[in-house]
C-alpha cells in the first residue's frame, strides 16, 4: 500500500523465532517512543500508517496517538443509544463530533445455537459513558470472542478515570434488590447473559430487543440450553407493577427498572407481590485503581507493565484492533489492522502484544477484530470523520461500541 493522501508511513518489523515471537525491532522514521510523526488531526490526536512484516506475512497498521495531557482533548464511549443496538463506527463518531474513533468490545454477534432466540448485539464486558454506568461483564463462559489469556475475564477494561489518566482494570458489578421479604444480589446488569441461578437488572439503557437471550446457556457453556425456570418482575417508582413468567420485550420507560430472574433467582422474584417495595441499587467497582471511570471499555489485556500476557495465542493471526496505554496513562496508542486482501493475515495476539509495547505501550488491550476493526478520522480540510482502513468485510460491520477521540478547536 503506497501513501494516501499525503499520510505519513512507516515499517515495523517483527521478529519470529523458533514459532514463538521473539521481540521487535522498529526501523524507518517513526521512533520506537512512539508513531508520533504522522498528520496532525486535531490537537492532541495524531495519524500514522506503517506497514508490520510478521511471521504470516505483512500486515498494515494504523496509528492514532492521542495526548491526554492536551486539556483540549478527551476519550469516550461510542455507542448507539443503547446497549443492545449496533451501528458502523462513522456513524457513531459522527454522531458524537468526534474526530476519530475504532471499534470496541466483543459482542452477542449470533444466536445459533437458540433457535428463536434474538441476538441481542450487546457487547460482553462493562461500559461506562460519560461517567454513566451502561452495563456490567457477561460471565466468561458466555463470552463472544477467541479465548481470553490466562488470568483474564470479562470484567478486565480499558478506562480513563476523573484524573484524566487512562488504565487497564476490572469492574465488578455491586448490586442488590431488597424488599420486605429480603435483600438478593443482583447477577447482571444489562446483560445478554446472566449467571446460573441470578436476578439482572435492565433499565432504559438496554433498548427494546428481548430479554429472553439472558436466560441461555450457563456460566461455562454459551451452547447450552435456555433455562426453563424464569421469571420477571417490573418495578416502576420503587414499586412492583407487573409480573410474568418469562422475559418479554420493548422499551423500558425511565425510572423503571425491569428484574429477570433464572433458577434460585426466578424462585425468589415470585415472592415480591403487586405493589410491594421494592429497591434495587447497582454500581461498578473497579478492583485495582480505587478512581471513577468517566470512560471505560471492554475486551481483555495483552501487555502489561511492558511484559506480555503469560499464554498468549502465537499461532492464529487476524485483523486486530487494539489500544496501548503509555507515559503513566497520559497517551493512549489507538491501533487497528487493515483488512485489505493483500494484508488480511493480520497479527496473532503475541504479535499485537509485541508490535504495541515497540510502540510505547506500557500496557495494551485487545479490542474486537476480524471484520469489526474499522478506524475513523477527519481527512485534512474537512470536519467529518471517513474509514481510513480497509474492513475486512468490505464495508463497516455495525458494533455495539467503540472508543471515541473528541477534540476542542
Amino acid at each position: 500500500m503506497t501513501r494516501r493522501n499525503g499520510r505519513f508511513r512507516a515499517v515495523l518489523t517483527v521478529v519470529a523465532a523458533c514459532g514463538a515471537l521473539a521481540g521487535t525491532v522498529l526501523v524507518g522514521a517513526a521512533p520506537a517512543s512512539g508513531a508520533t510523526n504522522g498528520v496532525r488531526i486535531a490537537a492532541g490526536v495524531r495519524y500514522t500508517e506503517m506497514d508490520i512484516p510478521a511471521a504470516s506475512g505483512v500486515a498494515h497498521a494504523h496509528v492514532l496517538t492521542v495526548d491526554l495531557r492536551d486539556p483540549k482533548v478527551r476519550v469516550d464511549l461510542l455507542y448507539p443509544g443503547a446497549v443492545a443496538s449496533r451501528a458502523p463506527v462513522s456513524q457513531l463518531a459522527a454522531a458524537r463530533g468526534a474526530v476519530a474513533g475504532v471499534n470496541g468490545d466483543f459482542f452477542n454477534i449470533t444466536e445459533e445455537q437458540h433457535p428463536g432466540v434474538v441476538a441481542t448485539g450487546a457487547s460482553v464486558g462493562p461500559a461506562i459513558a460519560s461517567g454513566r454506568t451502561l452495563k456490567a461483564a457477561v460471565p466468561n463462559g458466555q463470552r463472544f470472542g477467541p479465548a481470553l489469556p490466562p488470568g483474564t475475564s470479562t470484567q478486565d477494561v480499558l478506562g480513563v478515570g476523573v484524573d484524566r489518566r487512562a488504565r487497564l482494570d476490572g469492574l465488578a458489578l455491586d448490586g442488590y434488590v431488597r424488599s420486605y421479604e429480603g435483600k438478593w444480589p443482583l447477577g447482571g446488569l444489562n446483560q445478554y447473559a446472566l449467571p446460573v441461578g441470578s436476578i439482572g437488572a435492565f433499565t432504559s439503557d438496554w433498548g427494546s430487543v428481548s430479554r429472553v437471550r439472558a436466560t441461555c446457556g450457563t456460566d461455562t457453556d454459551r451452547a447450552a440450553p435456555c433455562s426453563t425456570d424464569t421469571y420477571e418482575v417490573t418495578v416502576r417508582d420503587g414499586r412492583v407493577v407487573s409480573r410474568s413468567d418469562a422475559p418479554g420485550s420493548g422499551p423500558i420507560a425511565a425510572g423503571t427498572t425491569v428484574l429477570v430472574g433464572r433458577e434460585a433467582g426466578a424462585q425468589q422474584l415470585r415472592k415480591l407481590s403487586e405493589r410491594l417495595p421494592v429497591r434495587v441499587g447497582h454500581r461498578l467497582v473497579a478492583e485495582t485503581s480505587g478512581i471513577p471511570y468517566r470512560f471505560a471499555v471492554g475486551g481483555y489485556p495483552v501487555l502489561n507493565a511492558g511484559l506480555p500476557l503469560p499464554g498468549l495465542d502465537n499461532r492464529t493471526a487476524a485483523v486486530r484492533t487494539a489500544v496501548g496505554v503509555a507515559d503513566g496513562g497520559r497517551r493512549l496508542l489507538l491501533l487497528a489492522l487493515d483488512g485489505a486482501p493483500e494484508y488480511r493475515t493480520g497479527l496473532t495476539i503475541a504479535e499485537v502484544a509485541s508490535t504495541m509495547r515497540q510502540l510505547g505501550s506500557d500496557d495494551a488491550f485487545s479490542l474486537d477484530g476480524g471484520g469489526s476493526t474499522t478506524m475513523v478520522a477527519e481527512q485534512p480540510g474537512t470536519s467529518a470523520v471517513s474509514v481510513v482502513n480497509h474492513p475486512s468485510g468490505g464495508a463497516e460491520r455495525p458494533v455495539p461500541n467503540g472508543i471515541g477521540v473528541f477534540s476542542a478547536p
